[in-house]
């Protein structure tokens, strides 16, 4: 099979009418970009451009803002992991400092939820800052990404064999973000990247990207562009998903690379509930496909996640954080080599 050089596009307008025959034709065209790219484009998808429109000038208004007043929702003063993400304070790629800054907010849970107030990280408020009508905008687009997500993991579960409902019944109150991100404008653009090489940690994830930048690695170790199409969503296969098929589908490297203009990109990290335990389903483990061994996603997204905050690998040095056991063998488990 030769090696990709382009992402597949999807038409998934025929999800709204809801006929087995176009909710398969769909699922066909899905399995195959999961398993043979690990990403595709998805049109058709039904999200009102304008909740695109209020976010990406939501995110413009709040990063053009002084550094002290978008320090005052700092993602290290939340109690899980929301808020305000300064250039320096995240790492991929080998420790290499990622020429950005970002918003990262989730489901909105108080302060007395259950779920929180049991430990479980990455559950709680949001960090909103002082603006009006932002978290309204955020919070509205979330939700309608959200929803497309769960008609997505359906389809996913179809082009398995499975029934629809397998994986989405795992999914009631999942930290799963959204973040802002923004590139600023750098006449720099050869020596930093963006965001360094990486797999996603979780289920799979839905991307609008406002400028080209994208890039993603194929079987062969070239870097494919994967620029902005019209309204398209990329989607991308995460390890769960690569886990529970036990390789079938692929979490695919990608990157951002440094290009010379302002950009922002906006990714929901669709997951499951903390306590999922993702092992490989039963048709994907054969003699030659050995079972790859299960986790529980929730540890495995907040190992990777403290591995790549500055705040929170500190408080590892400190000893107020105790990661899940193998975290760090787990952070290169996925997706595809840099060399061919």
């Amino acid at each position: 099979m030769p090696h990709f050089t382009e992402l597949p596009v999807i038409d998934v307008g025929g999800l709204a009418d809801g006929t087995a025959r176009s909710r398969l034709a769909i699922a066909e065209q899905v399995g195959a970009a999961a398993r043979e790219v690990g990403f595709m484009y998805i049109t058709g998808h039904g999200i009102d451009e304008k909740l695109f429109t209020d976010l990406t000038a939501a995110a413009a208004d709040f990063f053009a803002r002084p550094a002290a007043e978008k320090m005052r929702c700092y993602i290290r003063d939340s109690p899980n992991h929301r808020g305000y993400v300064p250039e320096g304070e995240e790492t991929f790629s080998g420790g290499g400092i990622d020429h950005k800054e970002a918003f990262n907010f989730a489901l909105d849970l108080p302060l007395d939820d259950p779920d929180r107030l049991s430990g479980i990280p990455l559950l709680g408020p949001n960090s909103w800052p002082d603006i009006d009508g932002f978290a309204e905008t955020a919070m509205a687009y979330y939700h309608a990404v959200l929803d497309l997500g769960l008609r997505l993991f359906e389809v996913f579960a179809v082009a398995l064999g499975e029934a629809p409902d397998s994986f989405t019944h795992h999914v009631t109150k999942a930290p799963s973000a959204l973040r802002m991100i923004h590139y600023p404008y750098s006449t720099d653009v050869h020596d930093r990247p963006g965001i360094g090489a990486h797999t996603d940690y979780e289920c799979f994830t839905l991307l609008r990207p406002t400028r080209p930048g994208l890039e993603v690695l194929n079987e062969a170790g070239d870097w494919i562009d994967a620029p902005p199409i019209g309204d398209a969503y990329v989607v991308n296969i995460g390890d769960m998903l690569e886990l529970w098929t036990n390789g079938e589908f692929v979490s695919t490297t990608h990157r951002v690379r440094r290009v010379a203009t302002e950009r922002y990109s906006f990714p929901f990290f669709f997951n499951v509930d903390y306590h999922t335990y993702v092992e490989p389903l039963p048709r994907f483990v054969t003699p030659g496909r050995p079972a790859r061994p299960g986790v529980v996603a929730g540890e495995h997204l907040w190992g990777q996640i403290v591995q790549s905050y500055h705040y929170l690998t500190d408080r590892v040095h400190s000893g107020e954080i105790v990661l899940p056991d193998g975290a760090a063998a787990l952070s290169a488990g996925f997706g595809r080599s840099l060399t061919p």
